[in-house]
């Protein structure tokens, strides 16, 4: 699979200091690797949510999990309502979603000392060289940030006179919940509680239908706990969608991933590895077990000589032997930072002569290439992972209205601005564009709400 408006014309924009003067090399080589280059660095991963809406039954019961615990397990093998409360994964109090990974704070695009041999890719020994220096690394943003003037009673009343009565004044809903942090949403749902004796769930989900009741009940749940509802829905009853298992578990910091293993335990009772291992298999199967640890490399410092071993170690377990070492990819891919990988790509090319990504397509298939993919995708570009992702959401007949407001709610307060400069740039229309003439009505207006121009 090719993603378009990549390479740029001049290849990878070069590490600072890296390579060495003389040995230079302009990567991916030409006509391979068409993934968009993302300006400035690694993305944050933050604390992306993907409810994966049942298109029958929509979203279980009222209510939400109240802070730091979830009232009530369900009863075995059950969806169980949201209980009641203000909200369970409330970031905390100050700026939030500043770099990747959080915690601990740090960018993906350098800073501290990179280990950077010294000729490489020589084999000779490492030296250190300093990072790039603060203003070059630059940060993503998404298009919705607290309102500054807020007011949680205020936001409940207008909540509660758009409900009440005959008819619903839809536009008045969009305006609140549009321009306000989830945190912000959570104290919402906390004062209409306290104001009117009312859960704000029940009531929104009796005056609203369809996509546009989907989205705001997306936009009012909790980022952790929308994760393991997601992940518990993706594997419950019949069938299993593998797509939203990947999407969450592949692209996670580890305290998120943390966070919502323990999240899934407390909340539906269940054990989350054992419900991975009764619906997958395999390899596939292998790979989501490790990203579940939660226990990725997070050191933003790049060790060069380790990419080069690694680039060696994952070609003669792939294209340089008859077969495939699958557990060889499945440590690298799971256990590298993400800055790790990507300069493990880069020296993978060399050694190669191809990409890392097309090595996977030739050498695993299924589930367990997708997952992979996505991992080496997300090294080396965040942003477009979920542009592309939108992109087939609503290319050719048909919406995925699931993954549209999965991907629009859980990055809208993390990197949508950069998804959707990469929108532009792979695809030659807006986001908006194409959101606009995929949907309808107030969906469409919340939709655009969100996503901006």
């Amino acid at each position: 699979m090719s993603y378009p408006g990549y390479p740029p014309s001049d290849g990878y924009p070069a590490f600072p200091g890296y390579p060495p003067t003389g040995q230079e090399s302009v990567y991916p080589p030409a006509g391979q690797y068409t993934y968009p280059a993302v300006p400035g660095g690694y993305p944050p991963a933050g604390g992306g949510t993907y409810p994966a809406a049942p298109p029958s039954t929509g979203f279980p019961g009222a209510g939400y999990p109240a802070p730091g615990c979830y009232p009530g397990a369900p009863q075995a093998g059950g969806m169980p309502p949201y209980p009641g409360g203000a909200g369970f994964g409330v970031p905390p109090a100050g700026p939030g979603f500043g770099g990747y990974p959080q915690p601990p704070a740090q960018n993906y695009a350098g800073g501290g000392p990179a280990q950077i041999p010294v000729g490489f890719p020589g084999g000779q020994a490492p030296s250190p060289m300093p990072g790039p220096p603060a203003a070059m690394v630059q940060g993503t943003q998404g298009t919705i940030r607290a309102a500054a003037d807020f007011d949680a009673g205020r936001d409940a009343e207008i909540l509660r006179k758009a409900m009440k009565g005959f008819g619903t004044d839809e536009q008045a809903i969009i305006d609140v919940v549009a321009n306000r942090s989830n945190d912000q949403r959570q104290k919402i749902k906390a004062a209409f509680k306290t104001m009117y004796g009312k859960d704000l769930i029940k009531d929104l989900k009796s005056e609203l239908s369809g996509n546009v009741e989907e989205l705001i009940l997306a936009l009012f749940m909790p980022s952790t706990y929308y994760d393991a509802w997601s992940l518990r829905h993706a594997m419950k009853g019949a069938g299993t969608q593998e797509s939203v298992l990947i999407e969450i578990l592949c692209t996670r910091t580890n305290q998120e991933i943390r966070e919502i293993v323990n999240c899934y335990k407390s909340e539906f009772g269940r054990d989350i590895e054992q419900d991975i291992r009764a619906d997958t298999s395999g390899h596939f199967e292998r790979l989501l077990i490790s990203m579940c640890q939660g226990n990725r490399d997070e050191n933003q410092t790049v060790d060069y000589q380790k990419a080069q071993e690694d680039a060696q170690r994952l070609y003669q377990a792939g294209e340089g032997r008859l077969g495939t070492d699958e557990s060889c990819f499945n440590m690298v891919l799971a256990s590298r930072s993400f800055p790790q990988l990507k300069a493990t790509v880069e020296a993978y090319s060399r050694i190669a002569n191809r990409d890392l990504l097309s090595s996977i397509d030739r050498e695993f298939s299924g589930n367990v290439e997708r997952g992979l993919k996505t991992i080496v995708q997300c090294a080396l570009n965040r942003p477009a992972f979920f542009a592309e992702r939108l992109y087939h959401s609503m290319k050719g007949a048909g919406t995925d209205d699931s993954t549209l407001i999965r991907i629009v709610v859980t990055r809208s307060e993390i990197d949508l601005v950069q998804i959707k400069q990469m929108f532009t740039q792979m695809y030659q229309k807006t986001l908006a564009t194409m959101i606009a003439s995929d949907t309808s009505g107030d969906y469409r207006r919340l939709l655009l709400a969100i996503v901006g121009q």
